[in-house]
């Protein structure tokens, strides 16, 4: 027995005893393999997941180093069932592999008989595969691939892919590497990417995702259809990929709303790929429009329904993920390790910010109370309308206001769920407001006066959660969020995490309106920044005058 930080129990949680010297240290290690659940002010709750394990074992981890590290923090004896489990549900990974076979093309194979006899003769498994060539190996459709991957991990035995890619068209793409040099995370990321052959890099905002993306580009050498959250996104990963490689205008297409081009290098949407007509998505056609050597789902934790399915028809292409967080709210994660690829490499927010990759932030809870006409008006609602009523308080614009009086001249974001409020502070800040109905004209006309300090305040929807680029913003002030949406924290506080020139802290304030579902989704919500080493300060909103 030692005194250590976890307590990992049968039921397969792991508490961290948050004050314990060891705790950081210990958080990273357990963090490549166990999942937070939730995270309170002393203990936080772990758990281990057949997932989570399958994910830590594609990106390099055994069982040997997972059980080395839970014996080594955890304060009693690890149960011997528990420690028996993660060997056992580690092993599974791998046990069964796609291969190609010279003769019979795509078949898959094993070195323990048992499993394939049990995986052949489920019942929705069974019309994927073709005839039996040996007792370890059978033949699989073609068309079949992403499709028995996804059936595969539903039933506990994830297959490895190593069946290999098409090359597709040759397209040379070189890093013009004169005043930057890729970071070794960066490097390390699409070397670990290309050895697995398809799958997810998991970085911090601000680290750099389309570096990751340009680098796979040069080590592919093929033309790339890269799939992004939106326009805005778009115009910037082209304007990245024309300054910092050897690609021209005339390679890079957009093929948007507004635009349809297929050139060499393709961005397209996700909103037009997924654009339905008469119960059919005619721009799915794009896939098949050129040789894509290479596919590049930008924020995969958002890729919607449609982009999986048609996900399940391209596993002879390579794929590459970049996310800033693999939690999806829809539960999904399984879908991005059967169809993109399991997580190959995933770099601790913290890590980064230690190398000076991304700025220190803190991170306040602002905490308001209801005034009484609000707070009967909440104790009397319906629970569909709760959520609004206490989200949009009155008070939370009076907060905003004194708090973008407190960091006057500072680059500084107000962030929210609802136009009416934003509208409203939007009014009262007399700063302007991005939403879904500007056009994209009008953002990026926006957000290049808030880059070169024209503007000083912007108010922002949910439109500018992801891929937006605003290196200058040291300040964000969340008014109201999705419920209780990890990923949408994440990405919002990203939204200041590059480097600031005089090397500030970034400061992120969420307003909370005390014993209301506002505190409880806001708790939720901060677990993944939790889990990456971020500690929540509270703070009265009376006390915002003294602050800044």
């Amino acid at each position: 027995m030692t005194d250590g930080p976890l307590i990992v129990q049968s039921d397969k949680t792991i508490l961290l005893e948050v004050d314990h010297p060891l705790a950081t240290e210990a958080r990273h290690a357990i963090a490549a393999f166990a999942e937070l659940e939730r995270a309170p002010e002393h203990m936080h709750s772990y758990r281990l997941t057949p997932l989570g394990l399958w994910n830590a074992r594609a990106a390099g981890l055994d069982a040997e180093q997972v059980l080395d590290t839970l014996l080594k923090y955890s304060r009693f004896p690890v149960p011997h069932a528990l420690l028996i489990d993660v060997a056992e549900t580690m092993s599974r990974y791998g046990r069964l592999r796609l291969e190609k076979d010279p003769v019979h093309g795509l078949v898959l194979r094993t070195d323990d008989y048992p499993v394939l006899e049990e995986v052949i003769r489920a019942r929705k498994i069974e019309p994927l595969l073709g005839p039996r060539i040996d007792p370890m190996t059978v033949v699989v459709h073609a068309s079949a691939r992403g499709a028995l991957k996804q059936l595969l991990l539903k039933i506990g035995w994830p297959a490895e892919d190593l069946a290999g890619y098409v090359d597709g068209t040759p397209h040379p793409v070189a890093l013009l590497e004169e005043d930057w040099k890729l970071r070794p995370y960066q490097q390390l990321a699409v070397e670990n990417f290309w050895a697995g052959g398809s799958g997810v890099v998991v970085l911090p905002c601000g680290a750099g995702k389309t570096l990751v993306g340009a680098a796979a580009m040069a080590f592919s050498g093929t033309t790339t259809l890269i799939l992004v959250t939106n326009t805005v996104s778009a115009r910037q990963w082209k304007e990245e990929l024309l300054k910092r490689t050897s690609l021209t205008e005339a390679e890079i297409g957009e093929y948007s709303g507004a635009v349809k081009e297929v050139r060499p290098v393709t961005i397209a949407t996700y909103q037009v790929l997924t654009m339905r007509r008469g119960g059919l998505y005619p721009h799915l056609e794009l896939l098949d429009a050129n040789n894509w050597g290479l596919i590049i789902y930008d924020e995969v934790h958002l890729l919607p329904a449609p982009i999986f399915r048609m996900t399940a028809d391209l596993q002879a292409r390579r794929r590459l993920g970049l996310t800033a967080t693999l939690v999806r709210e829809d539960g999904r994660e399984g879908e991005v390790f059967s169809l993109i690829g399991p997580k190959r490499y995933d770099a601790p927010w913290k890590d980064i910010e230690a190398q000076g990759y991304i700025a220190p932030a803190d991170c306040v809870e602002v905490r308001v109370d209801l005034p009484r006409d609000e707070r009967m008006a909440y104790a009397m609602a319906d629970d569909a309308d709760k959520y609004r009523l206490c989200a949009t308080s009155e008070t939370k614009t009076a907060v905003v206001e004194r708090l973008v009086k407190a960091h006057q001249g500072e680059q500084l974001l107000v962030i929210g769920q609802y136009i009416d409020q934003l509208d409203e502070i939007a009014e009262r800040l007399d700063a302007p407001v991005i939403k879904g109905e500007t056009s994209v004209k009008e953002r990026q006309r926006l957000f290049g006066e808030f880059r070169n300090g024209t503007i000083h305040t912007l108010v922002v929807s949910k439109v500018a959660n992801f891929s937006i680029d605003l290196p200058e913003a040291s300040v964000a002030i969340q008014v109201s969020g999705s419920f209780g949406s990890r990923q949408e924290e994440a990405q919002r506080l990203g939204r200041l995490l590059r480097p600031k020139a005089d090397g500030r802290s970034a400061r992120f304030y969420t307003l909370v309106a005390r014993d209301t579902l506002d505190q409880d989704f806001a708790a939720k919500r901060q677990r993944f920044l939790a889990e990456q080493g971020y500690a929540y300060r509270i703070l009265d909103a009376k006390d915002i005058a003294t602050t800044g």
